[in-house]
């Protein structure tokens, strides 16, 4: 976007990405109104609470991830941006999401880039770049659930897959791309990992399944890594509402009971739904600062 764009249009869609981030906001009460009312909560312990509580505020710092993985994705396409300037832009715009649609976060972000003077084709690339990776980070998962699709299929041998090729992908990416884009796509395999290790902390707070197995974990945590997957690349659905939880039932169905998946489900969508909103809320506060500065790792 030309340098002298003018004042007027920059405040337009810079309301514009500020506006879809409050829709967000909207929406996520919705929701939390919606599943509230679908929880029984009364068995949840005082010590339940504290591990929610914290699963939520785990759930919010692994957020972070995402916007370093954008920013590194924009340092490798030229853009002269700060991390705390693409942190912020990341976390306001990524309520938007829940909007349904699920393009909106996208928009948000491309309108508050440009109201910043980010050229308007880098952000659409970095859109690109971002979908992307955390589509192959996701589809690395495949391996780990294929013991739940194939029950002869050594779940040792799925993980061994799993660490293989994503430690060969990171060095081809390095090599063939940039050492920026490898950084972007270990940081989404990272956020990956983390959210479906806290899926499986809430399944086993539900079940009260002190020592799960490796194995059991392992193919819980990778059905909701796919399931997230699926949602996310799905047109229409409002942060994958809906598309996850049917594909979670159908991967794990016969492993665990449909009642104690479900409560996990609506339980993890509320430590989602919370952690979203704690990590805008926190971002927000980041001072203003400048776009660009002289050090742009800043």
């Amino acid at each position: 976007m030309p340098r002298n764009i003018s004042l007027n249009l920059r405040s337009v869609l810079r309301w514009f990405g500020s506006g879809l981030a409050l829709i967000g906001i909207a929406f996520i009460t919705w929701r939390l109104y919606e599943h509230g009312g679908d929880l029984d909560l009364s068995p949840i312990t005082s010590a339940n609470w504290m591990l929610l509580i914290a699963l939520t505020v785990l759930y919010g710092v692994d957020n972070l991830l995402l916007a370093l993985s954008w920013w590194h994705v924009l340092l490798q396409l030229g853009g002269q941006v700060t991390r705390y300037w693409s942190i912020k832009t990341y976390s306001v715009s990524q309520l938007a999401k829940y909007v349904p649609g699920n393009i909106f976060h996208f928009a948000g972000r491309q309108a508050m880039g440009m109201a910043a003077d980010v050229p308007g084709r880098l952000l659409i690339n970095s859109t690109c770049w971002e979908l992307g990776l955390v589509a192959t980070a996701g589809t690395l998962n495949g391996w780990l659930v294929l013991p739940l699709l194939v029950p002869a299929f050594s779940s040792l041998i799925s993980l061994m897959l799993f660490l293989s090729t994503g430690w060969l992908i990171a060095y081809l990416i390095r090599r063939i791309i940039g050492p920026q884009v490898a950084t972007a796509f270990i940081y989404q395999t990272l956020f990956l990992a983390i959210s479906g290790g806290i899926f499986v902390s809430v399944f086993a707070m539900i079940t009260n399944s002190s020592a799960l197995q490796i194995q059991t974990c392992l193919l819980i945590g990778s059905a909701y890594i796919v399931a997230w997957l699926v949602g996310i690349v799905t047109p229409g659905a409002p942060a994958g509402v809906g598309i996850r939880e049917f594909i979670l039932l159908w991967l794990l169905k016969g492993m665990v009971t449909d009642a104690d998946l479900l409560i996990t489900v609506l339980l993890g969508r509320l430590v989602t739904v919370v952690g979203d909103l704690l990590f805008f809320m926190v971002a927000f506060l980041i001072p203003q600062r400048r776009r660009t500065k002289g050090n742009r790792d800043e």
